[in-house]
């Protein structure tokens, strides 16, 4: 039988590889985890003007900050996409003690996997090879007048119809694009 001290540093080690996996691996599916300060996210959603009873996806959704607000303070319904496991649990978690299971679900997952086809507005803070690996899913899947909005990295294929300079977001209009091809 293991002595103790052996099992805590086994113990120890097995935490340490499965802490490490779960800060890489959505790095390399998507994006690391930065969160966006709250101020911003409420200025993203009233740029994207979302609107009560609207559906919003946010791919990568991290602690939830964006689908949490805009259900409380928009009135929208809305669905969250996370790779990250324990970032997945604390989404279920948030969601559940802040009374909003019936606006706000979590998914486990990879964002390319998922279908999206029924957001009125999807947001996401990725990075820029992802955002261009992203872009001809949102064109393909999304209804004419869904909205895009990307936190600092931009869509090059899709038209913007407004921007922050200032705090570095993006919207874009899906439809505006079909519309001239």
């Amino acid at each position: 039988m293991p002595s103790t001290p052996s099992m805590i540093a086994l113990g120890i080690i097995i935490l340490g590889i499965i802490t490490l996996v779960s800060i890489s691996w959505p790095n390399r599916r998507g994006a690391p985890y930065w969160p966006t300060r709250l101020k911003k996210v409420e200025s993203m959603l009233t740029v994207a003007n979302v609107q009560p009873g609207e559906l919003v996806y946010d791919l990568g959704c991290g602690d939830g900050r964006v689908i949490v607000m805009a259900a409380r303070r928009f009135k929208a319904r809305a669905v969250g996409i996370e790779i990250d496991l324990f970032r997945f649990l604390w989404c279920q978690f948030l969601i559940t003690i802040l009374g909003l299971r019936r606006k706000v679900r979590v998914v486990y997952g990879d964002l390319f996997a998922k279908d999206i086809s029924e957001a009125d507005v999807v947001f996401c803070y990725l990075l820029q090879n992802t955002n261009d690996k992203l872009e001809e899913k949102l064109m393909n899947e999304l209804r004419p007048d869904a909205r895009v909005v990307s936190n600092t990295f931009l869509f090059s294929a899709l038209p913007q119809i407004a921007m922050d300079g200032k705090s570095g977001f993006y919207v874009y209009n899906v439809g505006v694009q079909s519309e001239e091809n």
